[in-house]
């Protein structure tokens, strides 16, 4: 059986990367079909709009998208295509998984980690106001709803993977309301869950940041909320090559978008030496998603063959420069296909 995905190519670098993808699932023979759309600048240019109602729909009707970076303007332009997605479609849940991969040396060694992120509230969500010229006010939202929601999505994550142990990390000593009241509702879903068989503990988020960069050995799964999650997904990224080797997925309740977690790097686009490794990493949580909520069981075979393809291509020494190789995106492309 054939599945569809929606394609968000993104800008910059985006449409290479995503390109390199779909020759690996060509080689691959995965049993998917791809339907694109666009957003952010490309899709400006394709329609006028940052994000058009048709990819929205999209991805509401197939359930599950994979998209490249799209740019987000810095401090002025339209706001962030990504935030919009995740709100829109309400994909509360970001998952970061960070692996230390075969061949690419780092300060860290056997690391492997997952950062999982609120994504709908919290001072993220970008809630501000210019009081007055000079004075401008942000909100940070913390709801019960959502922090509940949140932590069950945690909870269940760490049973259904054979993780063992869920650290939330907050300022909670400062801002007693606020992620007071997301640590609180954590450890609620941690004694009405019965989760005895994940262990739960908290921790002030700046002596957590010391504690990662010491040894990120000493931690299983972190949840976090937005903008803390943001910050701390990026900086373990760090600790196994940075953003070029690290996957991410927005997953709620009725879709999921999977993307690379880089940026659309427009200073090398069009110059064919941009690492796919991020997307296709991502591709391959795709497939397994779709394996285990989807039903498609004949997508995991693929996602498997992928995934030993890649670490057997960065064993080998096979590698884009970002990473400490000398190829280029389709010389890397090509020796993940031919190790499928």
């Amino acid at each position: 059986m054939t599945h569809t995905i929606v394609l968000i190519p993104g800008d910059g670098i985006g449409p290479e990367v995503a390109g390199a993808v779909q020759a690996v699932f060509e080689a691959a023979k995965a049993p998917v079909e791809w339907e694109v759309h666009h957003a952010g600048v490309a899709a400006v240019s394709d329609s006028g709009e940052v994000l058009p109602q048709a990819t929205l729909d999209a991805v509401r009707k197939h359930r599950v998208a994979l998209k490249g970076p799209c740019t987000t303007p810095v401090g002025k332009g339209f706001r962030s295509v990504n935030v919009q997605l995740r709100k829109e479609l309400d994909l509360y849940a970001s998952v970061r998984p960070i692996r230390s991969l075969p061949g690419i040396e780092t300060r860290y060694e056997d690391v492997d980690l997952v950062v999982l992120r609120e994504n709908t509230e919290g001072l993220y969500s970008g809630i501000e106001n210019e009081v007055t010229p000079g004075v401008v006010t942000s909100l940070k939202v913390v709801t019960e709803r959502a922090s509940r929601r949140f932590a069950k999505w945690g909870f269940e994550y760490c049973r259904k993977r054979g993780r063992k142990k869920l650290t939330a990390m907050h300022k909670a000593n400062i801002m007693k309301l606020g992620d007071g009241l997301f640590t609180r509702s954590a450890r609620a879903i941690r004694d009405e869950g019965s989760y005895d068989d994940v262990e739960y503990d908290e921790m002030i988020i700046d002596a957590g940041a010391m504690r990662l960069v010491q040894n990120p050995n000493n931690f299983d799964v972190l949840l976090l909320q937005n903008l803390y999650g943001d910050v701390f997904s990026d900086l373990c990224a760090g600790f196994v090559g940075g953003l070029g080797v690290a996957p991410g997925a927005n997953i709620g309740d009725d879709s999921a978008i999977f993307e690379a977690v880089h940026g659309s790097a427009p200073d090398i686009a069009g110059k064919g030496i941009a690492n796919p490794l991020s997307l296709l990493m991502s591709s391959v949580m795709m497939l397994n998603h779709m394996a285990e909520v989807l039903g498609a069981d004949e997508c995991k075979a693929t996602a498997n063959a992928i995934k030993a393809a890649y670490d057997k291509a960065l064993s080998d020494g096979q590698k884009t420069g970002d990473i400490g190789g000398k190829l280029n995106t389709k010389q890397f492309t090509d020796a993940i296909i031919e190790r499928l």
